[in-house]
């Protein structure tokens, strides 16, 4: 039996099912799932949309979404950052944290399924993606934000993709347990990445501007307990419009629901699920008929933007966030601290 996360008041069981097969219709043959018809593909975002899936029970899609990665990863372990709905490249650069996330969404997937012929079948991919990762690496241990193909990479990190990437290793070593790969180093290199994220805030490039940098080093468990209270409840009146959402950037009235949903599950991750759910009944402004969210809406006025734009990791980032609180599915609790 399939438990589809019902969350009274926010979004009901069949509602995230409608969601669910909206997600599913993107879906390309290949397995690709772009932001919005004809639109392109990120792999970040993607494997996103894979773990919203297998929350609605859509789990034969995650996999062929888990499978288009494998057929184009390239031979370094990386993927490309965007690609059109079409295969071929849009942006060659290879962006590090785009390229860790497989790592968490087939640790959900396997939380989701239980199926571990799957799980053994990516574990190589998984396995040359952070491995890939690791190898651009400074010396002080965090991973450069990116690379161009045969050029010189970034010089510098960034805090969302290093708490982000710290949290794949985790999954990857979780991951490699349950397939007989043990990788304590991945998770010594995480701890690393944690150490960083939590007193060296100089170490990465300054992207204060963005309400990603003030919640995920929660979302990702780096900071737990009354350090991870204090960073939330010092973000919200820079970020938060009381009844409207998180704002994408402090210095502009744009919210966005993925914003907004993902500052919830970042509360759900620390046991706030009042907090929570309230951020999910905010992105109802967002939700259209067929189950997908408009990416952003400008106040006053309102006005959306991008113009008439809705993505699918917006809607997926909504799915996770109710799981997260409800924890419905064996996988609800991920961005749990390890």
């Amino acid at each position: 039996m399939i438990h589809v996360p019902d969350l009274p008041g926010v979004l009901t069981g069949d509602e995230l099912h409608t969601t669910g097969q909206h997600l599913a219709s993107l879906q390309l043959d290949t397995g690709m799932i772009p932001w919005f018809p004809g639109g392109h593909c990120d792999p970040w975002n993607h494997v996103e949309t894979a773990m919203a899936l297998d929350v609605a029970g859509f789990h034969d899609e995650a996999e062929r979404a888990y499978e288009w990665l494998v057929d184009t990863q390239r031979n370094d372990g990386s993927w490309h950052a965007y690609y059109h709905c079409d295969g071929s490249v849009e942006d060659a650069k290879l962006d590090t944290n785009v390229c860790a996330y497989i790592a968490t969404g087939v640790c959900h997937h396997l939380r989701s399924t239980w199926d571990r012929g799957f799980a053994e079948n990516m574990w190589p991919t998984v396995e040359r993606a952070l491995e890939f990762v690791l190898s651009h690496r400074r010396s002080d241990g965090l991973p450069l934000w990116a690379v161009e193909p045969e050029a010189r990479p970034w010089d510098y990190a960034l805090l969302t993709g290093t708490s982000s990437i710290q949290h794949a290793l985790r999954c990857g070593a979780r991951l490699g347990e349950s397939v007989g790969e043990s990788r304590p180093d991945w998770i010594a290199a995480a701890e690393v990445m944690a150490e960083s994220v939590r007193h060296r805030p100089e170490a990465f490039e300054p992207k204060t501007r963005w309400a990603m940098d003030w919640y995920y080093p929660v979302l990702t468990g780096v900071l737990t307990g009354e350090a991870a209270k204090a960073r939330m409840a010092d973000g919200w009146e820079v970020f938060a419009m009381e009844g409207l959402g998180i704002r994408c950037v402090s210095d502009e009235p744009w919210v966005t629901a993925s914003e907004t949903a993902e500052c919830a599950l970042a509360y759900a991750a620390i046991g706030d699920t009042d907090t929570a759910t309230d951020l999910l009944k905010w992105t109802r402004t967002h939700r259209r008929d067929d189950g997908s969210y408009w990416t952003g809406i400008v106040y006053p006025e309102p006005v959306l933007f991008p113009f008439d734009e809705h993505t699918s990791y917006t809607a997926a980032a909504v799915v996770l966030a109710v799981d997260a609180i409800t924890r419905a599915t064996p996988a609800g609790d991920v961005f749990v601290p390890f």
